[in-house]
């Protein structure tokens, strides 16, 4: 499988210091043919000036960003949208650190236009439940699928959270994670392109004692048939897959794919065809670049790499991907000042 050149390739606009900081993008296709883009974006992640920004693409030209949920002192984090046509759902973390976030929601029925007030997802629930990362998955039965995680000072898990209702009421569903250990491989070397930025830059011992995998990327070969890869503390992508509709999981295991722990975004062609964005470098918490595009004709038994979307240095990360009319649409973050845009045309 090949991913023809490249239609568009282009920086969002960020206004004139609106925000320092920008990254974890999500985007939906609206119908007439318009882009919608979410981020979280301040002065820098983590602190109490984060909010959800918007962007929006109309006519293939990109609008200026817009503030759409923001509360003072309080960090936003990893936006999630899920359009069904001009009603959209956007799920966001907030919270001082990614150990204690929880998980909000707001609704629109213009396309993003308007919003409801945002809602706990689970009222009372404490843990991050619901998307944490990476798109919905709308199952053949019409379930919906959130592909999810936790990341405790000890432990980080992953899990999906299923709806029968359209996202009213979830339930909880763990995936299982082969050979446990507590000390991953790496060493704070590898922390290239990320100090500036990085959370936890004065702590890297405790940074490196995490062991898991977190933050699925979903898709349905056949109907029951669901399947994810994930992020990972060990220099892979990890999978599990599940024969029931994502009922139970089999416990998640080493893939061949490089993984450097940063994030991950898979589209479903059909016919087991996969784009997966990614970093494909191996090593804990290793350097974010190249981003690059690595596609599957076999279900994912097998991979190759499609395009590098870039190759210098500096950070590049959290991809997200869909397809729609015809193309692939990707963003990303490009060093944390901004989000990049391309469209390509799968062959």
């Amino acid at each position: 499988m090949n991913v023809i050149a490249q239609d568009r390739q282009e920086l969002l606009p960020r206004g004139h210091g609106l925000f320092n900081n920008c990254h974890a993008s999500t985007l939906v296709a609206l119908p007439p043919g318009e882009l919608l883009v979410a981020y979280f974006a301040g002065h820098r992640e983590g602190e109490g000036d984060t909010a959800i920004w918007l962007s929006r693409q109309h006519g293939g030209v990109w609008g200026e960003p817009v503030r759409a949920f923001a509360e003072a002192g309080l960090a936003h984090w990893n936006p999630v949208l899920h359009a069904d046509g001009a009603r959209v759902t956007l799920f966001y973390k907030v919270g001082p650190t990614v150990h204690d976030w929880v998980t909000r929601r707001a609704v629109s029925v213009d396309g993003g236009a308007t919003w409801s007030a945002a809602q706990p997802l689970v009222p009372g629930d404490r843990s991050p439940r619901g998307p944490v990362r990476n798109k919905l998955l709308v199952l053949s039965t019409g379930a919906w699928l959130a592909p999810a995680s936790i990341e405790t000072a000890q432990l980080w898990d992953a899990f999906v959270d299923c709806s029968t209702d359209g996202g009213t009421t979830w339930r909880r569903i763990d995936v299982p994670l082969e050979h446990r250990h507590d000390a991953p491989q790496g060493s704070a070397g590898v922390w290239r392109g990320l100090s500036e930025n990085a959370l936890w830059e004065t702590d890297l011992d405790r940074v490196f004692r995490w062991d898991g995998v977190i933050q699925p990327t979903l898709w349905e070969s056949v109907p029951g048939h669901v399947h994810m890869l994930l992020r990972s503390t060990r220099g892979r992508v990890y999978r599990s897959d599940s024969d029931d509709g994502g009922a139970s999981w089999c416990a998640a295991y080493a893939t061949p794919l490089p993984n450097n722990n940063s994030g991950i975004d898979l589209v479903h062609l059909g016919g087991g065809r996969l784009v997966l964005a990614c970093n494909p470098v191996e090593g804990n918490w290793s350097r974010r670049t190249p981003m690059s595009l690595v596609g599957s004709a076999d279900n994912g038994e097998t991979w190759s790499r499609l395009l590098d979307l870039e190759t210098g240095e500096g950070e590049f990360s959290y991809p997200a991907i869909i397809a729609a009319g015809g193309s692939l649409h990707v963003t990303y973050t490009w060093n944390r000042r901004n989000i990049i845009y391309c469209k390509l045309r799968p062959a």
